[in-house]
């Protein structure tokens, strides 16, 4: 394959950055990166009724947070600008008028009500009944110039089929009489989608559109506009669908009722951009030559090709970002894991966000950044819990043998001066030998005593490393009368 391909990710400012947009975009620009080229950002925002306020901010923050560097767009410029495509009206308009010239397009001056009435007695059928298709020269110039509100359709062929090769699904054909005369020009003067991405991609030296495979069966539209021009067919490359995973063990395509659908949303809920990216890599492509998973994207830049894009819908796998987020937040360094952290403690719990060894502690226990509220639970005191709690059967304890446990335990833990987690597990390991006990069996004694709780973040030892001397024996001797 040729080097310098140029992809483009062209987005609508419609909300939140949808997963399926972001592996559009990844995938656009890892394989301009492969081969030395240019990845273009593009804001497509001719449905004006479906803009929503800040939202092309949104995109410009998740692919700076996400690592995709655009080399032109809206707000860096390039010589093929403006990129937003609600500034390119004239533009669409002159290509629009051409394609009228040449015989590709024509002049529709049907009413909303001569529609809607086609609509009614269902003689519209699957699509626009060609109405003005044929109208005379005269009668075109005449409406024109009576200011008749018009939109541009164009003129499809109306036997044989059209077809183009997808580098992912083959050669796709279509029957021209199955496709519907569609409208290139609104009567707004605003282009529609289906005509203004063929003009920009063009004239944006476009080589390589990645798309999802929701457009395999319009690209038959959009190549005939290429070839009524003269132009260059760019190569085309459609992605499988992404699906969710449904209770009943079915899939679906991946919406809201599978879980967090947005970029935004899956950071928000405590994920790292870096492991996202990583995962979303793997939703429809693999690498060739490798089992490796981790990959940062100056990696996967270096590795990315087509021919390893499937054409089989990938589904959606929580747990599999879970596992690679929980690999990500243990690979930071401990002071970077404090910082990022810190914004999801909750309110009781905030005061020890900045404790190293809490940090240290939790870091290589949780999965997404809220979990380390579950984890720091035990600071906020002794729950009421029942003394059932003591008895284990792995290590043979009872309720009686941990009283006796905490009885003698507690008079050594008042002698200790260094009390620190390295110091306080050998004196219990030297206690538990001394008194003929399991030391799993002791330090099981003393974790239930002091957090009151069947799970914990960590050993006996190191809690009440955490908790402090004085805090540690307040909760062992409450602990030891409430056995009593």
């Amino acid at each position: 394959m040729a080097e310098g391909f140029v992809t483009r990710f062209a987005p609508s400012p419609t909300g939140f950055m949808h997963i399926g947009n972001l592996r559009t975009a990844l995938y656009a620009y890892l394989l301009a990166r492969a081969n030395n080229g240019k990845f273009i950002l593009r804001i497509e925002d001719t449905d004006q009724e479906r803009l929503v306020e800040g939202a092309v901010d949104v995109i410009y923050d998740t692919l700076r947070v996400s690592g995709m560097k655009h080399d032109e767009g809206p707000d860096i410029g390039g010589p093929n600008g403006p990129y937003i495509q609600s500034q390119r009206k004239d533009i669409y308009m002159k290509y629009a008028k051409e394609l009228v010239e040449k015989g590709y397009a024509y002049y529709c001056f049907c009413t909303k009500e001569r529609l809607d009435s086609l609509h009614e007695t269902g003689d519209i059928g699957a699509g626009y009944d060609r109405h003005c298709r044929n109208l005379s020269k005269e009668e075109v110039e005449k409406n024109l110039a009576e200011g008749i509100p018009f939109v541009i359709r164009q003129k499809m062929p109306l036997e044989g089929s059209t077809g183009y090769d997808d580098v992912v699904y083959g050669h796709i054909e279509i029957e021209n009489s199955e496709m519907q005369d569609q409208i290139l020009m609104k009567a707004d003067g605003f282009p529609t989608y289906n005509f203004c991405h063929v003009i920009d991609d063009h004239l944006m030296g476009v080589t390589h559109v990645v798309r999802g495979c929701e457009y395999l069966t319009s690209t038959p539209k959009y190549v005939l506009l290429y070839d009524a021009f003269g132009w260059e067919r760019p190569v085309y490359c459609h992605l499988p669908l992404i699906m969710g995973k449904n209770e009943d063990g079915t899939t679906s395509k991946l919406s809201k009722r599978h879980g967090s659908v947005s970029f935004q949303e899956l950071v928000k809920n405590g994920y790292l951009p870096e492991a996202i990216i990583n995962y979303m890599a793997f939703t429809g492509w693999c690498p060739k030559d490798t089992n490796e998973e981790f990959f940062t994207i100056s990696e996967l830049e270096k590795i990315f090709s087509l021919e390893g894009i499937s054409k089989s819908p990938s589904v959606f796998d929580y747990d599999k970002l879970l596992w690679f987020n929980s690999n990500y937040i243990k690979k930071l360094d401990p002071d970077k894991f404090i910082e990022m952290a810190k914004p999801y403690y909750r309110d009781e719990l905030k005061q020890y966000a900045d404790n190293k060894k809490l940090a240290a502690m939790v870091q290589s226990r949780v999965s997404v950044f809220p979990e380390v509220n579950e984890k720091a639970e035990f600071l906020l005191g002794l729950p009421d819990y029942d003394t059932e709690l003591f008895v284990n059967k792995k290590n043979k304890t009872t309720v009686e043998l941990c009283r006796d446990i905490l009885e003698y335990t507690i008079p050594v833990l008042e002698g200790v001066s260094d009390w620190t987690n390295d110091t306080l597990f050998a004196d219990l390991k030297a206690l538990a030998e001394e008194k003929g006990v399991k030391a799993g069996a002791l330090m099981w004694a003393v974790r239930i005593g002091v957090s009151g709780l069947a799970v914990t973040p960590g050993g006996a030892t190191e809690l009440m490393d955490i908790l402090g001397k004085e805090e540690s024996l307040k909760r062992l001797k409450t602990s030891l009368e409430r056995i009593k």
